[in-house]
């Protein structure tokens, strides 16, 4: 009887775990391939074109518009007021992402985000007030860029499982190549054109976005036609995520004997069901999102106080900074292409792999501090760019490899949100520490408390699970 129960509930397990990619074995699109090829690696393309000319766009925010805040302002607060506004918005869109991805496709949500980042750097192209600015590129650039990320990720977890992390990579890439050549363009254009041209300029390559997303053709959902005991299939349940899978998602909510008929009792129960507000219910999933959230904050932080250390601590000269800048950034992209292949290959889960990046940023980070010599610094600065990207490529994979399909556009919501509140409150933090104690180098060890934090809490639960997994047989996990 026992083992019988045990069968039983490996089966249900099994089913759950393949349930994605069960439902999106076949398509209507001839040149599909799916899973893992075909036509998904067109749209692969698709985003990284997408990424290449909006997603980039954070990086020439100075470069475009510092010139123009500095006459109407005539300060330096301004700029950092309007790059913390869009953040926020970028993150806090993920309010409502769960729910457009749930009514809308994600081409169409892509594609209003496109117009939306556009039609945002038009009006600071008019701007000539502050607000104006804040409208533009803080609320409507930041909303635009807080929609594409998790709908083209939502695309591409369509048409990827095994291959899932490479395609993601590739992807990123696309943004990393954007930082390079996006901003040869906007100092093109201000030098021949002047700066209202050079914004209207870079409105419309953002447009282009809008050829990447029409390429998006959604899976058809399929019976489930494999053979549960093919050895593909047993090898992918083998290496599946070393989470326990979520009880709550999992299992089908609880009909309630008598559901609340009220108005407000109604808008309730929506919300919950629209943002997937269930998924709270659940220790793990918030040591993820929390966890990754910190890592998240730690970055930005890191990125702001970068280059000021090395000038300020460390003394070095502007090309000395930048060379040490351009490593980080180079290492990013090229660990963006080159590490998926190594962790598809030793079937690492993207939650190891990103508590991988983790420990290698705080290690790297806390070396900074401590260094002076410009030799050990570009070392340093390559290994922060490898270890930054095993973060940033397994940030959303993490969340898709612990929920089910159904819940993913919730729960990247969620994880947005996570990180607007933590940019708020932590990143505020940081930025007090270092106007407390005028030491960039101790700021810089803060951060490395905050991603140690992570470390701490995450290790012991992943260890457990492995043990678990191990001790009592893969299947077990889903007790």
């Amino acid at each position: 009887m026992v083992e019988t129960k045990h069968t039983e509930r490996n089966k249900n397990t099994e089913k759950s775990l393949y349930s994605y990619s069960e439902m999106n074995t076949q398509t209507d699109h001839t040149l599909s391939g799916a899973p893992n090829g075909g036509w998904g690696w067109v749209i692969v393309a698709a985003v990284a074109l997408i990424n290449m000319f909006n997603a980039s766009i954070t990086s020439v925010f100075g470069l475009l518009f510092g010139e123009q805040l500095e006459i109407i302002s005539h300060g330096t607060s301004t700029p950092a007021l309007l790059a913390n506004l869009n953040s926020l918005a970028l993150n806090f869109s993920g309010l409502f992402i769960g729910p457009a991805i749930k009514s809308f496709a994600p081409r169409k949500v892509t594609s209003f985000g496109i117009i939306l980042i556009s039609l945002g750097l038009a009006l600071c192209g008019f701007a000539t007030e502050v607000w104006q600015f804040a409208l533009g590129y803080g609320l409507m650039v930041g909303i635009g860029l807080g929609l594409i990320s998790p709908s083209t990720f939502m695309i591409i977890n369509s048409y990827f499982t095994t291959k899932k992390a490479r395609a993601v990579g590739i992807t990123l890439a696309g943004t990393g190549i954007g930082q390079i050549i996006i901003p040869h363009i906007v100092r093109v254009l201000l030098e021949n054109y002047g700066y209202q041209h050079a914004v209207f300029g870079v409105s419309l390559l953002s447009l282009v976005g809008l050829f990447g997303a029409s390429f998006f053709s959604p899976l058809k959902s399929s019976p489930i036609t494999s053979n549960p005991n093919d050895n593909k299939e047993v090898k992918t349940l083998l290496t599946a995520p070393i989470e326990e899978p979520n009880k709550t998602v999992l299992s089908q909510r609880p009909q309630t004997k008598q559901e609340n008929s009220t108005f407000w009792g109604k808008v309730f129960n929506y919300v919950i069901k629209a943002m997937d507000l269930e998924l709270l219910k659940d220790y793990a999933f918030w040591s993820i999102i929390v966890g990754m959230g910190l890592v998240y904050t730690a970055t930005i932080n890191f990125s702001m106080l970068f280059p000021y250390f090395l000038q300020n601590s460390v003394h070095l000269n502007k090309s000395d900074t930048a060379l040490c800048m351009s490593m980080v950034a180079s290492a990013d992209l090229i660990s963006r292409l080159l590490l998926p292949f190594a962790t598809e290959k030793l079937q690492v889960p993207s939650r190891v792999v990103f508590l991988f990046g983790t420990i290698g940023l705080l290690i790297s980070r806390a070396a900074l501090a401590e260094t002076t010599d410009i030799t050990s610094l570009l070392v340093l600065s390559a290994l922060t760019g490898i270890t930054k990207s095993a973060t940033v490529l397994n940030n959303n994979l993490a969340i898709s490899e612990y929920v089910r399909p159904e819940k993913l556009a919730g729960g990247l919501g969620l994880n947005m949100i996570t990180k607007a509140i933590l940019v708020i409150s932590v990143g505020s933090f940081l930025g007090w520490i270092r106007d407390f104690t005028e030491s960039y180098i101790l700021c810089l060890h803060v951060q490395n408390i905050f991603l140690g934090l992570v470390i701490v809490v995450w290790t012991p639960e992943i260890l457990n699970k492995m043990w678990r997994r191990n001790g009592k047989g893969v299947l077990d996990s889903a007790v």
